[in-house]
């Protein structure tokens, strides 16, 4: 390589994960998202209060996100309607904008994209808040991995049979195959040729 000559970029993207990534963690949206994926799990799903904190952990834990697990054990529910509620009313104010990482971001001459489990609508919100709305060529989200199907989102109407992931990691060789998830997340089932 000739001297002077720019050198081409190793990578030709980078990946932002959204939620306690561009923003600090301490700030506690994800304290306020566990609240409300929990209200939904009690409010929406008839889940026992008792049973949300290791239901969740599990299918956290199993599935990569709550949402994915519920829908791989047999609930069925709108995912707009989930996303609304886990999001909508989430305290959007405690976000700031950040002109040190936003001039960090701009400068970077390289494809930048949001990678992230939410909803596209909560992804605006956040971006719009903390003054990043334009330092991203795009955003992956849940709606880009999981395109629309209604006849997928559909309420519980009982005919579904539910599977106890809680007593199944209760028996002492919890080695049998879990479920699937219909659901795509960032942390399991994409392909990375699907990015673009």
């Amino acid at each position: 390589m000739e001297y002077g000559h720019a050198q081409r970029s190793k990578y030709e993207c980078l990946l932002f994960d959204l939620d306690d990534t561009l923003y600090p963690l301490s700030i506690g949206l994800a304290v306020d998202v566990t609240k409300n994926i929990e209200d939904y799990m009690v409010e929406k799903l008839g889940i026992e209060q008792s049973k949300i904190v290791e239901l969740g952990n599990l299918l956290y834990k199993n599935y990569g996100t709550t949402m994915a697990g519920l829908r791989a054990i047999g609930y069925n529910f709108d995912y707009d309607e989930y996303h609304s509620f886990v999001h909508g009313g989430l305290p959007y104010e405690k976000l700031r904008p950040d002109p040190i990482l936003r001039s960090l971001l701009l400068s970077l001459p390289i494809r930048k994209v949001i990678f992230t489990n939410a909803d596209e609508v909560h992804a605006l919100k956040v971006l719009n808040k903390l003054g990043l709305e334009d330092c991203f060529e795009g955003i992956i989200c849940f709606e880009t991995l999981n395109p629309i199907d209604k006849s997928n989102a559909t309420t519980n109407n009982g005919s579904h049979e539910i599977f106890d992931i809680i007593g199944h990691f209760s028996q002492p060789k919890a080695d049998s195959v879990l479920p699937k998830t219909p659901i795509h997340t960032s942390f399991g089932n994409v392909e990375y040729n699907e990015l673009g």
